[in-house]
């Protein structure tokens, strides 16, 4: 689970980015961190970098397919 020391870094966003699940292999539409819904591995990448594939690592049927899912959003230009 991402971690973070200074809560004044952060602020909470509800916006739908953070609801969308993403397939191995695509480009990662937002710079931030990304986990894997099913086991719940963590990666950061920058926006257009390409999510790991489905060989990155495997899961059990129980934890179904590989999605990637926005939980960090890198602000690059803040006011």
């Amino acid at each position: 689970m991402a971690s973070y020391k200074n809560a004044s870094y952060l602020i909470q966003n509800n916006h739908e980015a953070f609801d969308q699940d993403h397939a191995p292999g695509a480009a990662a539409p937002y710079a931030g961190i990304y986990r894997c819904m099913g086991c719940h591995r963590e990666i950061g990448i920058a926006s257009g970098h390409i999510l790991p594939p489905q060989s990155h690592h495997a899961h059990t049927s129980a934890q179904g397919s590989i999605r990637w899912r926005l939980i960090v959003y890198a602000d690059h230009n803040p006011k």
